[in-house]
């Protein structure tokens, strides 16, 4: 008997996944070796030639060993941080089997069909009272939630997508932008760390031998890291002040450089909520857990949408966001999934659709509109009848 496959060994998109899907990279992760020896040279370079003698410098007190030890704990720090950013997953919404099938008039079934509408590419949902369209991926099968966009590198739909960082290997979407954000600030802080102790370091050279060029002769490390950090700093400290605009308006990257190209820029943000509440959510909200089981099994029923018997299982969304499970037995409800293939009217689907429910037949229909839900009444009823 054949193994079960794991989530990640049958995973479509680009990434590459170790210790058994536990660890998820982008496609281009062979880029963190050079972002780690840019951070790693520097920094052992100052401990070598300038932290050290600083040591006999401060020979008096502790402050030379705590200056040593500060960039060490600083740098380890600043690594944990790097692979957080680069081993999370950072939002990627999983992909459908197959289109979704939709309610308001659009059967894909039928669209293949003369007479048949296509299935939209668009579909406007309402965000804090105000519209937003969202639109369809034909790589993932899915309407993609707001502020969702696929990714061209990793070929997956990205939450909350941010832009894709070479340097770190990875999006940067909902669920790691916490991480990234910390990582490159703290890079930040660490550069001009480095500058600064170097800059001492060289002032007491030139305070022992009186100029500026034997200083330098003396210690031409120091010069070194402290003309390197200050090119370093004009990339992590800008895109440092970058983030920092992009947090208190509640904008991603992706939507800054996207709505710069529209005229006048007057679009609304509808998701700006005042620049402390947006800190408040980037900072202090809970990061949800993935939607994606990497190191799970991959069930064959899932993956043909094969039935068991008599009896199909769907899942469906509650009103309190919970998931259950409903199970239909095929001669109870066979009279009605006829009337419903029968039906291409949007209002008459959407009033039996609407049957036993509070909500109006829109309002569930743009939940499974927004998210992708897919809604295969049609194609159930014409499988049964064929049975028949």
């Amino acid at each position: 008997m054949a193994k079960p496959e794991r989530v990640y060994q049958s995973w479509k998109g680009n990434n590459k996944f170790l210790f058994d899907g536990r660890l998820i990279f982008g496609p281009d992760a062979k880029s963190l070796i050079v972002t780690f020896t840019l951070i790693l040279v520097p920094v052992v370079t100052f401990c070598v030639f300038v932290a050290r003698n600083l040591v006999h410098e401060f020979s008096t007190g502790s402050t030379g060993y705590a200056i040593m030890v500060l960039a060490i704990v600083f740098t380890i720090y600043v690594f944990l941080l790097l692979f957080a950013t680069s081993t999370k997953d950072p939002g990627v919404v999983p992909r459908n089997s197959h289109p979704p099938e939709e309610v308001l008039g659009y059967d894909s079934s039928a669209s293949n069909e003369a007479g048949g509408k296509p299935l939209p590419r668009t579909k406007q949902i309402l965000v804090n009272g105000l519209p937003v369209k969202v639109k369809y991926c034909e790589t993932c099968m899915l309407y993609r939630p707001p502020r969702c966009s696929h990714c061209s590198v990793c070929d997956n739909c990205v939450e909350r997508f941010d832009h894709h960082c070479p340097w770190v290997g990875q999006c940067i979407g909902k669920r790691n932008y916490r991480c990234f954000f910390l990582f490159v600030s703290s890079t930040a802080l660490l550069c001009v760390y480095v500058f600064s102790m170097s800059a001492l370091y060289l002032k007491l050279l030139v305070d022992d031998y009186g100029t500026i060029w034997k200083a330098i002769k003396v210690s031409p490390a120091s010069v070194a890291l402290m003309a390197y950090c200050f090119v370093s700093l004009w990339f992590v400290g800008g895109l440092t002040g970058f983030h920092l605009y992009l947090i208190c308006r509640n904008q991603t990257t992706y939507e800054n450089f996207r709505h710069r190209g529209l005229r006048g820029d007057n679009r609304i943000n509808v998701y700006d909520r005042g620049c402390t509440n947006n800190f408040l959510e980037v900072f202090c909200s809970r990061i949800e857990p993935s939607k994606n089981n990497f190191r799970g099994y991959v069930h064959e029923e899932a993956l043909k949408s094969s039935k068991v018997g008599n009896i199909q299982v769907t899942e469906v969304d509650t009103s309190d966001g919970d998931r259950r499970v409903k199970v239909e037995e095929d001669l109870e409800i066979g009279d009605d999934l006829m009337k419903i293939s029968q039906r291409r009217n949007s209002q008459d689907i959407g009033d039996i659709r609407g049957r036993g429910s509070d909500r109006s037949p829109i309002s569930r229909s743009e939940l499974d509109f927004g998210f992708g839900l897919e809604s295969q009444f049609s194609s159930r009823s014409e499988s049964r009848h064929s049975g028949w």
